[in-house]
This record gives C-alpha cells, sequence and structure tokens, in this order.
C-alpha cells in the first residue's frame, strides 16, 4: 500500500525551466567564444554577433518583454546556429510564451546534432510533462541518468513519474540507484519504503522508513508511515507509540489523533477512543483544520470505514455540527450505504457552507435509489429552506424532466432563470425539456440564449446544430456550429455523428460515410450511431450493410426498436 501521508513530504523536485540563467555574462560569453567586454551603449557601434544580441535579449527579459527577447535570440541563434546553449535559452522564451511545440522544435535540433546534450534533454523531459507525453518524459529522463547519473532531482522526477504510472518495479529500481549515488538521501530512501510497502514488502519498507529517520529524524512524514504498517499488520500497540511519538513532538496534530483514535477503536480500546474523538469533536466546530485533514486524509482517499468511525465519535460530542453531517454522509456514500447517507445530508443545515454540496448530494441519492417522487420532494423542501438558489431549481427541473412532467421542469428552471438570468446551464436544461416536450422552436430559442452567454459550450452547439440538422433545416448554419462543436471536443464520437448528419440532409451520402464510420468507431455501442449508419448504406446501395447496422443498432437498446425493424423489413426481400 502507499502511505496516505507520503504527499506532504517537502522535496523540491522542480529544474530550472530556463537552462543557463543563472550565469554571468562573462560565463555566457566564455561558452560562446565572445569576448564579454564589447560595448553596448553606443548604438552606432554595436557589433553584429551572437553575444550582443544574446545579452539584449536578457535585457528585454528583464524588462518583460518577452517577444523582442524572441527576435533578438532569433538572431543570435542565427549567427551562432551551432549553439546549443543558444537554442536552449530561445527554448526556455518560448516556454515563457507556453509554445512547447516551439520549444520542444528547438532543443530536438540541438539533440539531433548532440544527442548526449544532458540539459537539453532535462528540458525536453520536463515539457513532455507539461504536455502529458509520459513516456517521452520517462526516456528522456532515463537518458539524462544514463549520461550524468549525479543528476539527483531527476532520479526524483523519473521515480514519481514510475509511481504514477504505478510502475513500481521500475520505480524502486530507479530509487535505489538514487541512494546509491546518493547515501544520505532522505527522500531517497522515503519513496523506497513507500514503492516496498505497495509490493507487499513490509520488512524493506520498515527498513526504508527507519533509514529515514535516523538521516532526518525530525521528518513526520516516515513516522506515519511506519504507523500505517503496524496498522496494517494489527500491530496496533507499535502503530499507537508511533502517534504518541508524534504528539510528543507536536501535541496538536490532529492526523496524528485521529489516527491514534482510530487505532484506540480497532484494538478494542473504544473508551479511549471515545475520549479523543470528543476532544477532536469539540475542537472542529471552531478550528476548520480538523475539517480539512478529514477530507484530505480519509475522504480524498477514499478510507470511508475510518473516516466513518472517527465522525460518528465526533458526532456523539457535537451532534449539532453541520459540517461533520455533511463528511458522515460522504463517508457512508461512500461505503454504498446510500440510505443511512441521505439521512446524514438531511441534517445539514441553511447556515453551513456544506448546505448547498448536501441537498444536491442527498437529492441525487434519492435518483440513484430509484425514488424520484422523493429527489422532487426534498428539493422542494429543500428550495423553502433557500428561495434564492438557482442551482436548486436547476436540480428540481432535472427530476421532473425524467418524470416526463414537462410543464413542471420548464417551470421550475424558467424560475431559476429569474434569478440568475445569465446562467447558461439553466438555459440549456431547459432547451432539452422543450426538445422532448415537442416545443422545437422554444428549444432553440433557449439554446441560442445558452449561446449569447457561453460562446463555445460544445453541448449548446451540438445540440443546435445536430437539431436544425435533424429537422432539415439551416444546415450551412449547422454545420458551422457542429465544427465550433468539435474544436471544443475534437475526436468526440457524438459531435461527429452530427456533422455527418448534417451531410446526410445535404445528399453529400459520400461525405457523410466516412464521418460516420468514424463516428462508430467512437462510440461503438451507440444504437443511433449505428441507425445512422445504416441510413447512409442504403443511400448508397450498400444494402449488406445496412442490415448489418441497422442489427447493430437493435442489438445496442435503440430506444424505437420498431422503427428500425421496419427500416430492415423493407430491405429484405
Amino acid at each position: 500500500m502507499i502511505c496516505k501521508y507520503h504527499k506532504y513530504l517537502s522535496i523540491v523536485l522542480l529544474v530550472g525551466i530556463i537552462v543557463g540563467c543563472g550565469q554571468t555574462a562573462s560565463q555566457t560569453a566564455k561558452k560562446m567564444g565572445e569576448r564579454p567586454h564589447v560595448p553596448l551603449n553606443q548604438k552606432q557601434n554595436r557589433p553584429a554577433n551572437a553575444y550582443y544580441f544574446f545579452a539584449e535579449a536578457h535585457l528585454s527579459i528583464k524588462r518583460g518583454n518577452v517577444d523582442r527577447a524572441i527576435a533578438l535570440m532569433d538572431q543570435a541563434v542565427a549567427l551562432d546556429p551551432d549553439s546549443a546553449y543558444l537554442k536552449r535559452e530561445l527554448a526556455g522564451f518560448w516556454l515563457m510564451k507556453k509554445n512547447n511545440e516551439k520549444a520542444l522544435a528547438l532543443l530536438g535540433e540541438v539533440l539531433e546534432k548532440q544527442p548526449d546534450d544532458v540539459p537539453s534533454l532535462i528540458l525536453s523531459g520536463q515539457i513532455y510533462q507539461q504536455l502529458d507525453q509520459t513516456q517521452e518524459a520517462i526516456a528522456a529522463y532515463r537518458q539524462v541518468l544514463f549520461l550524468d547519473p549525479t543528476q539527483e532531482r531527476i532520479y526524483l522526477q523519473l521515480g514519481g513519474m514510475l509511481m504514477d504510472q504505478q510502475a513500481w518495479d521500475q520505480a524502486r529500481k530507479v530509487y535505489e540507484q538514487l541512494v546509491t549515488h546518493f547515501p544520505r538521501s532522505y527522500v531517497g530512501y522515503f519513496f523506497l519504503g513507500q514503492v516496498s510497502a505497495h509490493l507487499g514488502d513490509n520488512k524493506s519498507a520498515r527498513i526504508y522508513f527507519e533509514k529515514t529517520l535516523a538521516i532526518e529524524p525530525e521528518l513526520i512524514e516516515s513516522r506515519f508511515a511506519l504507523g500505517a504498517l503496524y496498522e496494517e499488520e494489527g500491530d496496533f500497540d507499535k502503530a499507537i507509540s508511533i502517534y504518541s511519538e508524534i504528539l510528543q513532538q507536536n501535541p496538536d496534530n490532529s492526523l496524528a489523533r485521529m489516527s491514534m483514535g482510530y487505532t484506540y477503536h480497532r484494538k478494542g480500546e473504544k473508551k479511549k477512543a471515545r475520549e479523543i474523538f470528543a476532544v477532536l469533536g469539540r475542537e472542529s466546530v471552531s478550528d476548520q483544520t480538523v475539517i480539512r485533514i478529514l477530507v484530505r486524509e480519509y475522504l480524498d482517499t477514499k478510507q470511508y470505514a475510518a473516516a466513518s468511525t472517527i465522525i460518528d465519535g465526533m458526532i456523539a460530542e457535537v451532534p449539532d455540527n453541520s459540517d461533520l453531517r455533511y463528511l458522515a454522509g460522504v463517508a457512508l456514500d461512500g461505503m454504498g450505504k446510500k440510505d443511512a447517507a441521505i439521512e446524514q445530508l438531511k441534517q445539514v443545515q441553511p447556515d453551513s457552507r456544506f448546505f448547498q454540496n448536501a441537498a444536491v448530494h442527498a437529492a441525487l441519492l434519492y435518483q440513484e435509489t430509484d425514488k424520484l417522487p422523493s429527489a422532487v420532494a426534498f428539493m422542494l423542501e429543500t428550495i423553502g429552506k433557500d428561495e434564492q438558489n438557482p442551482e436548486f431549481r436547476l436540480y428540481l427541473g432535472s427530476f421532473y424532466e425524467q418524470l416526463e412532467a414537462w410543464d413542471k421542469a420548464a417551470a421550475a428552471l424558467r424560475e431559476g432563470i429569474d434569478l440568475d438570468p445569465k446562467n447558461p446551464r439553466l438555459y440549456f436544461r431547459l432547451g432539452v425539456v422543450y426538445d422532448k416536450w415537442g416545443k422545437k422552436d422554444d428549444s432553440i430559442a433557449a439554446m441560442r440564449q445558452v449561446l449569447q452567454y457561453d460562446p463555445e459550450n460544445a453541448n449548446a452547439l451540438n445540440y443546435l446544430g445536430y437539431t436544425f440538422a435533424d429537422m432539415g433545416i439551416n444546415l450551412d448554419e449547422a454545420e458551422q456550429l457542429i465544427r465550433r462543436a468539435l474544436a471544443q471536443k475534437p475526436g468526440d464520437g457524438y459531435i461527429t455523428d452530427s456533422l455527418a448528419w448534417v451531410f446526410y440532409k445535404r445528399g453529400e451520402y459520400e461525405q457523410a460515410l466516412p464521418l460516420l464510420k468514424e463516428a462508430a468507431s467512437l462510440v461503438p455501442d451507440d444504437p443511433i450511431v449505428k441507425e445512422h449508419l445504416g441510413d447512409v448504406y442504403v443511400k448508397l446501395g450498400m444494402t449488406e450493410k445496412a442490415l448489418e447496422s441497422y442489427r447493430q443498432s437493435i442489438e445496442n437498446g435503440h430506444s424505437d426498436k420498431a422503427v428500425v425493424e421496419e427500416k430492415i423489413r423493407r430491405l429484405t426481400p
């Protein structure tokens, strides 16, 4: 297992983005083969050399003019095209403009000629990380360490990426290399402990965590990690001893007290656990740190059973604490106890900062448990407590929509719009309700309102565009709308289907076919896409393929099976 405390370990993992910025002008000039004493204050005598443009570029950076710095550094590179250093500097400037592609291209030029240029590899790895191109970043960092095993921070970056990829054995090897080259790296030993614990090698994990403490005795994270190991192994006395050590260092450490209380609970010493939880409960009324730790350490890490036990103990002391009631509901929901979760969430009062979250959460749990009338009744009750909240009308409208009570759904959403006239979410939901209600003109008007307040709303762009296509009207506008939606969500199968449907409605079947094939590959189980594909095949005279697509549409659960069956009947001799 991975200890939940590791994310608070203070480690500097960032590598400087612009390589070489900290060097003096003399050092830079020496690297470039230029003399550092060239006069720059006489414009008529300015030399046309790389150093001049380099110096001017950095002056522009100090003045905040990145565009001018790039132009100047471009000239420096033009005068000295073989300088890896200058290209790295220029790549760093492009990063300031958030242009990762240009930066990578420059670094690629360097590495093509000098594949062992470590600074360029490091910078490339960082850019790949920013672009979420994980494998490329890993490859770059591996090459860095192969060329220069003294790059301590790169071990940490590479190891962290491998842990994120759950490549635990590879991560362990990286951290082993780190402590081999840096025997005093307490960070390396800490992460070796983390990896070993995840791999189930608790014996090695304990050794590594203890090694960490031997190097850095004040490192509280290693003590927490050891305590978690002992808890997992059922050695509650040792775990309690570890938490006691932490509390000796810092008696106010709420996490240590929560951990100790829960360990006492598991050990069967319920009285001691209750005493600890009672103190935490009283503190939670005025100290938000306690609430934050509960969320961060237990709920965010999905340790719902532990969270529920701790919160229950705290609520016993302060039953009117709405914050704790909300957290109790979240924990119970995480445990699958939805009815119990609803009861806790309903006790959150309107003066709580969690009131809206709790009310919506409870209503959605009613929905999940197929109790839509209860969801409606609860939301109406909630609105009575907070009449000015448009969000509650949004959910009430969606519940009425599912009950096909179109008039009530529209009324609830319009009330929400009266409270928040520029809310695109309310207009979008209203447009959907009108569409299902058969009021196409009203639906179109509502979707146009969405786009008035949120012009690049991909869902509204697609909905309106597809509506036009399906009605066979405004096809040019429909294409424009759908293409804008696709620009927001490239590779979306449903939007691709919408675009294909525009071409179908124009009679441009040859253009519709590849788009529908693409849509079918992106959302292979969607029955409407399969039906549309069948329709295009029919128009192109490809009967067998049309029949196959129609049958797949039915298999995928088409909502109007009879319509598709009729299409099959017409094609069957």
